[in-house]
């Protein structure tokens, strides 16, 4: 409990050191010179080789592109549900939460994305919620994501026809997200026991934690996000020159989402990719072939969050100018 109130306050003091004119510029200036580093690095890569996307199929990766738009749909009101229903914000607020990080992933080390989504979401018109119930819903979905997960990795290791160290790794996806699940299913009784109303948190955090069935709900959402990107990683493998394989496309999925859920790492995109490199390479894809189905795909989802971040500023623009007295 006293670990988790820390957490909560040092997530308050880095959103409000970020919110600060000196934070802006900090922020904006360190990302900027690690994202042109990530750009001229990525340039002096592909001036030497081609760019995955040129050489796929155009339909298939429009299609792809379109589910991984519908997946960040369906995360953000997977994600709304775990509110409670007076502090729910906008579900294109959270969708843009969810795009922006996955941009800013591409430069930021991982475990900042959740700062970068609590930033978005407050500073959105009209968000109800405050940092601490945007903190405590952000650990629920992380333990949704995994129990989500579980019967993924579970089909995805009974389809792997060879490989014993690849089973393995989808068998502690699996466990983890079976442990979530239980963890989920014992917090709202948790919340109400008396000995944790006897304390400030406590009585903080007892009506804000989700039901069953707002879990439930949730669960339903976010396991059908992670069903649509599946589609969509089973059509890129086929535009990429790999074949449409179903278990391969779980593999990838189960190994990019283990890999964002590391504590810390260098890149948020970087691991991913890494990760789904390293998978592919173990199941008999070639190396290069490995490298430019991770890199396309990590393209794709954080092209599909920009638009998705770039549309939510635009309609956030035009919310603020029909605000009464915005004129003056």
């Amino acid at each position: 409990m006293l670990e988790g109130t820390v957490h909560l306050r040092l997530v308050e003091q880095v959103v409000h050191v970020a919110r600060s004119r000196s934070g802006r510029l900090a922020l904006t200036a360190g990302s900027g010179a690690l994202a042109l580093a990530l750009a001229v690095l990525a340039g002096r890569h592909f001036a030497e080789t081609s760019w995955p996307l040129s050489q796929g199929q155009p339909g298939l990766l429009v299609a792809t592109g379109l589910l991984f738009l519908l997946a960040y749909a369906f995360k953000a009101y997977g994600w709304r549900r775990l509110f409670a229903a007076d502090e729910r914000p906008q579900p294109l607020a959270l969708a843009a939460a969810n795009g922006g990080a996955s941009v800013t992933g591409v430069a930021l080390p991982g475990r900042f994305d959740d700062v970068v989504r609590i930033a978005i979401v407050r500073r959105y018109p009209g968000c109800p919620a405050g940092v601490r119930a945007l903190c405590l819903s952000l650990v629920m979905l992380g333990l949704i994501d995994s129990a989500a997960l579980a019967p993924l990795a579970s089909v995805a290791a009974g389809l792997m026809g060879h490989g014993t160290g690849v089973r393995a790794g989808l068998g502690l996806v699996a466990a983890a997200g079976i442990a979530a699940a239980v963890l989920i299913l014992a917090l709202p009784r948790l919340a109400g026991s008396r000995r944790l109303l006897r304390f400030r948190l406590g009585r903080w955090l007892s009506p804000r934690t989700t039901s069953l069935r707002g879990a439930s709900e949730a669960w339903a959402l976010v396991s059908a996000c992670w069903l649509v990107r599946a589609v969509g990683l089973f059509l890129l493998l086929g535009a990429l020159g790999l074949g449409f394989s179903f278990p391969l496309a779980l593999l990838f999925l189960c190994a990019g989402a283990a890999a964002a859920a590391l504590p810390i790492g260098p890149a948020g995109a970087a691991t991913q990719v890494g990760a789904g490199a390293a998978v592919l390479i173990a199941s008999g894809v070639g190396a290069s072939q490995a490298v430019a189905v991770a890199v396309a795909a990590q393209a794709l989802g954080v092209l599909s969050g920009g638009a998705i971040l770039l549309f939510a500023a635009l309609w956030g623009i035009g919310l603020r100018a029909a605000l009464p007295g915005s004129a003056a």
